[in-house]
């Protein structure tokens, strides 16, 4: 299905009901344009010109057209309540337990993507917007805190481990934003003042790209980052290393 699509790579263990549910509406598609491709020719052809050189004020007395425009409906119906609804309910009311779950923060900002880890303690310190500074702190994260100490914030380096749950709250310090993973299947709008959950269970090891798909302003173009997908061991160094990168850092600061 990707292939004839032209659809990214699939990485997600939901991804293929996505693509199943794109698969269907095409094939709708085509067979709505072939349809009424050919009842156009129809209706040319058989009340073309020539073979109606007075006009018909009453017209067809049929009602196929009716029939066609009703069973279109019907099936557009079926795919919504069967398929669309579904799969949509399933995506936001089966959000897995955080305590089975990797747990991000994701802060967007023109132009760049702020990730949150909450460290070893599994808990995300405070963040204040008073004490925001965009080379050092750009979530506000409170470091006296001591929920907070132990976080990790990078800037547009999202890793994640495969095969397990990722929950991601979306949130965005200025504009709307799109936060959008294509080999995931993800397409999250980011709106100010409010908190946004999305979930998702990689699958595949990889470096994938972070999209933004809302133009957010003159400088959309750069707001990109890099998803990394590993195994759990690679996941848990990965960790370790920004843990000892930040016990340097704060050691050298005297913090």
């Amino acid at each position: 299905m990707q292939q004839y699509l032209g659809l990214p790579p699939l990485a997600s263990a939901h991804g293929g009901e996505i693509d199943q549910m794109l698969g269907i509406v095409h094939w709708f598609m085509v067979v709505l344009f072939v349809g009424w491709g050919i009842f156009y020719a129809y209706t040319i052809i058989r009340f073309r010109k020539r073979k109606n050189p007075r006009a018909d004020y009453i017209g067809v007395r049929r009602d196929t057209s009716s029939y066609l425009e009703a069973g279109v409906a019907i099936f557009e119906a079926v795919l919504i309540i069967a398929f669309a609804v579904p799969l949509w309910a399933k995506r936001v009311n089966a959000f897995p337990p955080e305590k089975d779950a990797v747990v991000v923060r994701v802060v967007a900002q023109q132009f760049q993507w702020n990730i949150h880890y909450p460290g070893p303690d599994g808990k995300f310190g405070r963040t204040d917007i008073k004490i925001v500074d965009e080379e050092s702190n750009p979530v506000g994260l409170d470091r006296s805190d001591p929920d907070g100490k132990d976080d990790i914030v990078i800037t547009n380096q999202l890793h994640l481990p495969a095969d397990r749950p990722v929950l991601i709250y979306l949130s965005s310090k200025d504009v709307v934003h799109s936060f959008s993973l294509p080999v995931m299947r993800i397409k999250q709008d980011v709106i100010p003042g409010q908190v946004i959950p999305v979930w998702f269970v990689p699958t595949k090891t990889g470096d994938y790209e972070i999209a933004c798909a809302q133009l957010c302003g003159l400088g959309h173009y750069r707001m990109r980052g890099y998803l990394t997908i590993e195994t759990q061991q690679e996941f848990d160094g990965w960790i370790k290393d920004q843990e000892s990168y930040l016990q340097d850092t704060t050691s050298s600061t005297g913090q």
